[in-house]
């Protein structure tokens, strides 16, 4: 099974005042995914500046369309994609 991990680190600068509406709306998306099978985990980042969300059966076109949906996609400061290969 491929995995693809994507890793968001969030403008913590440039964070909106409806952020705990914004997060709100966030945390709906993923356990809709976690629902469908789709996304296997979520990772917090320590300094709680994003988060790494490992998917699993998609392709990365898909994961990169999906990660645009998230209301935490506009005040990001970048998004990484690594396709893993899972040994275990």
């Amino acid at each position: 099974m491929n995995r693809i991990q994507a890793i968001l680190t969030l403008d913590m600068a440039n964070i909106p005042d409806n952020f705990q509406e914004i997060l709100k709306h966030e945390q709906e998306i993923v356990a809709k995914w976690k629902g469908e099978g789709i996304l296997e985990h979520l990772f917090l980042r320590q300094g709680r500046n994003g988060a790494v969300l490992i998917f699993k059966d998609l392709e990365e076109q898909e994961v990169k369309e999906l990660m645009k949906t998230l209301p935490f996609y506009k005040i990001k400061k970048s998004v990484e994609y690594f396709s893993l290969i899972q040994q275990f």
